[in-house]
């Protein structure tokens, strides 16, 4: 049996075990999915503790996706990102680490038929969603404007990021870069169990796509105020999807069962 887990402090709420277990029963795969929450001081005998008990695959979450990256043969995104969220046992070596939180808001995008090549985005925040985020627009052809709370660090991503420009929160700001834009993803946590936006509704239009990587409430403010201006919604439960979705192909090697596994999140969402 293959055994796949989520690493992270804490977890306890983690919507990844029904998703992947889902995806197992699905097509018939012996394996199951579990959680591991050591503390920050032991993340190292974590990583060497999965590959001695023959742990096939981790996800990664807060607060280890910085620390991991040197424990890990990083791929070439990830080390761009500065983070890993998977982990790969199955090579002979070191185990890989990815990052496949920006495919995941790629593939999110693409589901709701967004063409990126050539389009101009908006990325709210530059943590560590925002930078999975931006790399991953820029990669797939998009102009990138980033606007971040502490503007420095908007400037400093914006120098790692091919096509982009960073940007403070001043009044004004968001409605000027947003006027002429395609796609905005808000990559902040506000709204997160709050009513709370981090985009004044006034700058929203219909020719907008928006995203948010909130998922609870899977229709946050953000969301409700861009349904009413005409613009198209993605909410964050689709970039959570599929961040799962890309990790369990990379695990497997088998298509996932996306409907199945969508099914189960969201199932699990509507409880939560």
């Amino acid at each position: 049996m293959d055994v796949f887990g989520l690493l992270g402090n804490p977890v306890g709420h983690s919507l990844s075990p029904p998703m992947h277990e889902a995806a197992y029963d699905e097509l018939g795969l012996e394996a199951r999915y579990v959680t591991f929450e050591p503390e920050p001081e032991a993340i190292e005998d974590a990583i060497d503790g999965a590959a001695a008990l023959g742990i096939t695959g981790l996800n990664v979450t807060i607060p280890f996706k910085r620390d991991v990256l040197e424990r890990v043969a990083a791929d070439e995104l990830a080390t761009r990102i500065g983070a890993v969220n998977t982990i790969d046992f199955t090579g002979s070596g070191r185990p890989t680490g990815h990052n496949t939180d920006a495919v995941g808001a790629l593939r999110a995008l693409r589901d709701h038929d967004v063409t990126l090549e050539n389009a101009r985005a908006v990325v709210v925040g530059a943590g560590g969603a925002g930078r999975a985020v931006a790399f991953g627009l820029a990669d797939a052809g998009a102009t990138v404007e980033i606007a971040n709370r502490t503007e420095s660090t908007a400037h400093e991503l914006a120098g790692e990021v091919p096509n982009a420009t960073g940007h403070g929160l001043e009044e004004g700001t968001l409605a000027e870069l947003l006027a002429n834009a395609d796609v905005l993803v808000n990559a902040t946590s506000v709204g997160m169990k709050t009513d709370e936006t981090p985009v004044p509704a006034e700058a929203l239009h219909e020719s907008l796509v928006v995203m948010d990587a909130v998922y609870q409430p899977l229709e946050t403010r953000l969301l409700r105020d861009a349904a009413e201006a005409g613009a198209t919604t993605v909410d964050g439960a689709w970039m959570l999807l599929y961040q799962g979705v890309e990790a369990f192909e990379l695990w497997t090697g088998a298509s996932a069962p996306v409907d199945a596994m969508n099914e189960a999140l969201r199932g699990q969402l509507s409880r939560s």
